[in-house]
């Protein structure tokens, strides 16, 4: 059962309410629905979170949801960030490194080359040398 003086005060409300919301009419529709809710233990319309039973902090608490989620969120994006900027580096110093790797290979074919060509030269030189020599 409702309070005797929470009918006028909740149709009060609801007529305030309503009034700014929605002109005269507004004003009437507003008052009238909710002295009806505050017989039925409704709050004043117009305002969802008032009500026997409602948490008013429940509101704060969305919108600090809603922020921590928008934070995390752009945190989330730096993290990406970060990560995609790491993975470039890293891919830059390893075809870096496969250059290096592809020279060194080069480096070491030529050595290998030259090496075999001063052997075949010894070989020539030493048969020059038997022939020339009478040996």
């Amino acid at each position: 059962m409702a309070n005797i003086f929470s009918v006028p005060g909740n149709a009060a409300a609801g007529a305030g309410i309503g009034f700014v919301t929605g002109g005269p009419a507004g004003a009437v529709a507003g008052g009238m629905t909710s002295g009806i809710g505050a017989m039925t233990g409704a709050g004043p319309s117009g305002l969802g979170n008032i009500a026997p039973g409602k948490d008013l902090t429940l509101p704060i608490a969305q919108g600090m949801n809603q922020a921590y989620e928008g934070l995390n969120l752009g945190l989330q994006a730096e993290q990406l960030r970060h990560q995609f900027v790491m993975q470039e580096q890293s891919q830059q110093f390893n075809e870096v490194q496969d250059e290096k790797s592809e020279q060194m290979r080069e480096m070491n074919t030529l050595r290998t080359v030259a090496m075999k060509q001063r052997e075949s030269d010894d070989k020539i030189v030493k048969e020059f040398i038997k022939t020339a020599g009478g040996e």
